[in-house]
């Protein structure tokens, strides 16, 4: 992909929201949890974003809740991803697995 097009795919919905899903990705993998939560909610509140990259959005919010402690918000995002008609069917399978095993962790520590 030349300069010119990674530039201009920057001012597209979807280049826009890209950018920012992925500035989480980094600031998750820094451990910074708030940071990587409000960069994932600003990529899932934008005007007309695109379904898959919403999904993918919710999905690595509901895992940082997760990483943080937050069970319930993070159950929450990862309903919300399987509720989605426009989610990519592997984003659900991964959404559904989270689910499972925290539900199966939930049990066994009780």
């Amino acid at each position: 992909m030349s300069v010119f097009h990674w530039i201009k795919g920057l001012f597209t919905r979807r280049g826009k929201a890209l950018s920012i899903y992925r500035r989480g990705m980094g600031l998750a993998k820094e451990r910074d949890h708030k940071g990587a939560i409000a960069e994932y909610t600003t990529a899932i509140e934008l005007e007309d974003v695109p379904g898959d990259v919403k999904a993918m959005a919710l999905f690595n919010r509901g895992l940082v809740h997760m990483a943080a402690g937050a069970y319930g918000k993070s159950v929450e995002d990862l309903e919300a991803v399987l509720a989605m008609d426009e989610a990519p069917e592997n984003v659900k399978t991964m959404a559904r697995q989270k689910i499972v095993k925290r539900e199966s962790r939930r049990k066994s520590n009780a």
